[in-house]
């Protein structure tokens, strides 16, 4: 049995992690499907750290970080058209929160073995239908959807796993990690690297 080992990091708000692992997860359906085993694991990011976890208009902080003339609209009807083919649909009045609590509920959803459902949930909740990721009563609703059991601990964890990324010099999101490479796979990825990079990991670890 073919196995492949990955460490995806991300952060929830990032459209970029969205698109990737989108695609990520139609390459490893596909290795699965032919009799592969995989391991995932998630490691977290804050794009904004001292975002609000009551939330905001991630309109405003476009225009706050990117100036009073900056295109929202235009910017999002451009990640639509990209996720398009995905199936996915990047929505105008998403909240902008901090991602901390949704990235302490992935951790807990994995020690469960529900880390990739939860993530995709999580992801779709933000951009597709404009929830605050930061309110404790939506990661709630969250989990029960996704067969996760809710916990409040971990967060020293997050922490901890916070600062390694950091240490590790990861500046931005996504960065898929693939068992028997060195360099990884970093930003916005193709279905087709995705998948090579999967069954070359699936290669190593079975000459390892």
């Amino acid at each position: 049995m073919k196995t492949a080992h990955v460490e995806i990091t991300f952060d929830v708000g990032c459209t970029w992690s969205y698109l990737a692992y989108t695609r990520f997860q139609r390459a490893a359906a596909r290795f699965r499907a032919e009799g592969g085993t995989l391991d995932v694991a998630f490691r977290p990011f804050q794009l904004d750290p001292g975002a609000s976890p009551h939330g905001e208009p991630k309109r405003e902080v476009h225009r706050r970080h990117f100036g009073a003339d900056f295109d929202h609209e235009g910017a999002m009807d451009e990640m639509s058209a990209l996720g398009a083919d995905l199936g996915l649909v990047f929505g105008h009045d998403a909240v902008w929160a901090d991602s901390f609590e949704a990235h302490r509920l992935v951790a807990v959803a994995s020690a469960q073995g529900h880390g990739e459902a939860m993530v995709e949930r999580l992801f779709r909740a933000h951009h597709s239908e404009g929830l605050n990721i930061g309110d404790e009563a939506v990661l709630r609703r969250l989990a029960q959807e996704t067969g996760v059991e809710w916990s409040a601990a971990g967060a020293d964890g997050v922490r901890a796993e916070l600062a390694r990324v950091r240490a590790d010099g990861i500046r931005g999101v996504p960065v898929f990690a693939f068992s028997g490479s060195r360099v990884p796979l970093v930003g916005d990825q193709s279905e087709a690297a995705l998948d090579a990079a999967l069954r070359s990991a699936a290669a190593a670890d079975a000459s390892a």
